[in-house]
């Protein structure tokens, strides 16, 4: 099942998860049935993260080639933020947020324009799986503040584990004067 984000283009995707008292079985991607949901016909990399609780990566995104992300989380629990960074959209410097976990069987698609960023919730690490739909390029990476003032995200976490790069990047102030999507 899919239901559209209250930010326009965020997908959230409920997959159907067969449990019995062995585990569980799930079908994490099927490219027909997700092509139908509007996501891109290709993805070309497949990304995993492990982190610590209490960990906040992010705010992240890229401009050249923008990338898209299915988002997913395998082991653990995380609160997934996308912020959208398209300049001509109603909902420009808005966030939305997500519970993902290996769990609850959702996948949140974050489509180019957007920033990205996840908190692990819990007591144990978490490891995130995301495609994307364009490869990587750090000259063209950015990010924004996952602390900033003006966008108020209202992290679950106190006294989270942010990386020293993380801790520095700009606010969104900054970049809503040259906005780059």
């Amino acid at each position: 099942m899919v239901k559209e984000g209250r930010l326009s283009g965020l997908k959230l995707i409920e997959l159907k998860i067969y449990a019995d008292d062995r585990g569980f079985f799930t079908e994490r991607y099927v490219a027909e049935r997700f092509v139908g949901y509007g996501l891109p016909e290709r993805f070309i990399q497949d990304n995993h993260s492990r982190s610590k609780p209490g960990v906040i990566r992010g705010l992240h995104y890229q401009t050249d080639p923008a990338q898209g992300k299915l988002v997913g989380v395998i082991r653990g629990k995380i609160w997934d933020v996308a912020v959208d960074l398209r300049k001509d959209s109603p909902t420009f410097g808005q966030w939305e947020a997500f519970e993902l976990s290996d769990e609850n069987g959702r996948l949140l698609w974050i489509p180019a324009g957007f920033a990205h960023g996840f908190c692990v919730l819990g007591n144990e690490d978490a490891d995130v799986m995301y495609k994307v739909d364009a490869v990587y390029s750090p000259k063209t990476e950015g990010g924004i503040l996952y602390s900033d003032p003006d966008l108020k995200i209202e992290w679950p976490v106190k006294d989270p584990i942010v990386s020293g790069k993380d801790k520095v990047l700009p606010g969104f102030a900054s970049y809503s004067k040259n906005p780059l999507f």
